[in-house]
């Protein structure tokens, strides 16, 4: 005996076939990026309001519900849109990159506190390299007086040749030591 109102067999999907199809059409829909607004808003009458571009500036940011890239359901942090110059005020083709403007991606904060991170690296380093050359100038200062003071003093002053022998300063040499003395004050002692 046959059943003449069920088709046969082979024409029939399986139950789990039609299931599996049937969630995956469903989660198609529910992801979809186009099914979600950018933008939500409450109006000046109390509606809410969807959309992909950015509310009027008349709406208050106490009233934006959601903002481009914020979770569904949840408030974006409110900004200055004030602040914001009038140059970059969102038109049609550019709401995308004037909330950019208004909101940092997380990637351009990180470069900027590495760009500053590396700015305060050479000026501690600039630092440090003019903290040594102050040290080598007072320690220059320090022996060129020293030297003045002993040419100076009227003592017979003795210096060692190439050739590693004792020869003492004549008066000529001793005066050109003086004026060498002074050049050298006059230049690292500031």
């Amino acid at each position: 005996m046959r059943l003449s109102h069920l088709p046969p067999r082979a024409t029939r999907a399986p139950l789990h076939t039609v299931v599996g199809l049937l969630l995956l059409g469903a989660t198609l829909l529910l992801t979809s990026p186009t099914a979600q607004a950018q933008w939500k808003w409450r109006d000046k009458n109390g509606r809410v309001t969807a959309s992909d571009l950015p509310p009027p500036r008349d709406i208050p940011d106490k009233d934006v519900l959601q903002r481009p890239g914020s979770p569904a359901g949840r408030a974006a942090p409110a900004t200055d849109t004030a602040a914001v110059p009038a140059a970059s005020a969102p038109l049609a083709g550019t709401a995308a990159s004037a909330a950019a403007t208004v909101n940092p991606p997380a990637a351009e904060t990180e470069l900027d506190k590495r760009i500053k991170a590396a700015e305060q690296e050479k000026a501690a380093k600039a630092k440090a390299e003019e903290k040594k050359v102050a040290a080598q100038r007072s320690d220059n200062c320090n022996r060129a007086r020293t030297q003045l003071v002993t040419l100076e003093s009227g003592q017979r002053v003795a210096r060692v040749n190439t050739k590693g022998e004792r020869e003492y300063l004549d008066d000529q040499a001793r005066a050109s030591e003086v004026t060498r003395a002074r050049e050298l004050i006059a230049s690292n002692c500031r």
